[in-house]
């Protein structure tokens, strides 16, 4: 076990930095120059400016810059924010609660609901049901997040009126304070009345619209991999010794069928990473991916590489974590590797 996770470690950290790398050049190949984006173009002097670039090693070469970049992520520091004056760590360990609590609300909606709807499509093959949530996949797979953000928010937020349309509580009725980061928990903790149901309900649509298409995906993918479970000699063994047909599906069958399921949830975290990043901005979530989209508006490099290579972390553990999976779910992938 150890092994095999450390094999996985060894291939971890090169792509790291190569990630790290790429995202630095790409940065400072967008238009603009950071200091005169803060500063306004006729607000400051040209020695003021050239004297502030200095300060910063923007006039340095891209290779050194990045070599020193590289030497303060090794200590821990990831710079300060050109726009905040505050750490990189502290803005993004303040923020990033949000995203996971979206993001986590997020992949549960879509497990609960694909998880059963692609067993049910597989057992039902060729049915209305099957035909209808296959159909259902494809569209939710299909929609742009910002179109089906922008729908939702007209029609059950506009139209109906029955849901918020942006932040994560009413911060004119309720005064949350920041106890653990995760508003759920917070408005739980708070004595406010209504608090919680306000939170959640804010929680909703931004729920909705950035798991539809992991719920896609693993909708289809848990269809896919039970229809080649159910014809395996195995399941008709103890279909014939006279299981029951909840312990041949439940336990056999979709047991064995996880496998690339977890595959799919694992990866689905970089999309929703990535999704949250539409996804805030359009119901103004205060999260790491609103910060990211500000952060390159404001050509603040130290946000946004700090942001980009946190995130890249992030995905990197969950992937080592679905590897870890793997071992649990089917422990003869660790002798075939």
């Amino acid at each position: 076990m150890i092994k095999f996770l450390l094999k996985r470690l060894a291939l971890t950290i090169p792509t790291f930095f190569v990630l790290m790398f790429v995202t630095f050049v790409a940065i400072r190949l967008v238009p603009g120059d950071p200091i005169e984006v803060h500063t306004g173009e006729r607000g400051i002097s040209p020695e003021r400016l050239e004297m502030l670039r200095h300060q910063l090693g923007l006039d340095l070469p891209v290779w050194q810059q990045f070599l020193s970049y590289i030497w303060g992520v090794l200590q821990g520091d990831l710079g300060v924010s050109l726009s905040t004056h505050e750490t990189v760590l502290k803005e993004f360990f303040t923020l990033f609660p949000a995203t996971i609590e979206l993001s986590l609300a997020a992949m549960l909606f879509a497990v609960l609901i694909g998880v059963p709807a692609g067993v049910m499509a597989a057992v039902k093959r060729g049915g209305i049901f099957d035909q209808t949530m296959m159909g259902l996949s494809v569209a939710g797979f299909s929609m742009p997040i910002f179109w089906w953000g922008l729908l939702l928010i007209m029609l059950v937020a506009g139209y109906w009126g029955i849901m918020p349309v942006s932040g994560r509580i009413d911060l004119i009725q309720f005064d949350i304070p920041p106890v653990t980061g995760f508003m759920l928990i917070d408005s739980l903790l708070s004595p406010d009345k209504g608090a919680f149901l306000d939170a959640l309900h804010h929680l909703v649509l931004p729920m909705i619209v950035l798991g539809t298409i992991p719920l896609a995906i693993i909708a289809r993918m848990t269809r896919s991999s039970m229809l080649e479970v159910l014809g395996e000699d195995y399941v008709r063994t103890a279909r014939a010794k006279g299981l029951s047909e909840f312990r041949v599906i439940g336990i056999h069958s979709l047991r064995n069928a996880l496998i690339p399921v977890v595959t799919v949830i694992g990866l689905s975290v970089s999309g929703l990473l990535s999704g949250a990043v539409l996804t805030e901005t359009i119901f103004s979530w205060p999260g790491i991916g609103k910060w990211v989209i500000e952060s390159v508006n404001r050509r603040d490099y130290p946000a946004l590489q700090g942001g980009v290579m946190l995130i890249a972390l992030i995905v990197m553990f969950v992937n080592l974590a679905v590897d870890f999976l793997y071992a649990i779910i089917q422990p003869r992938i660790i002798h075939d590797k």
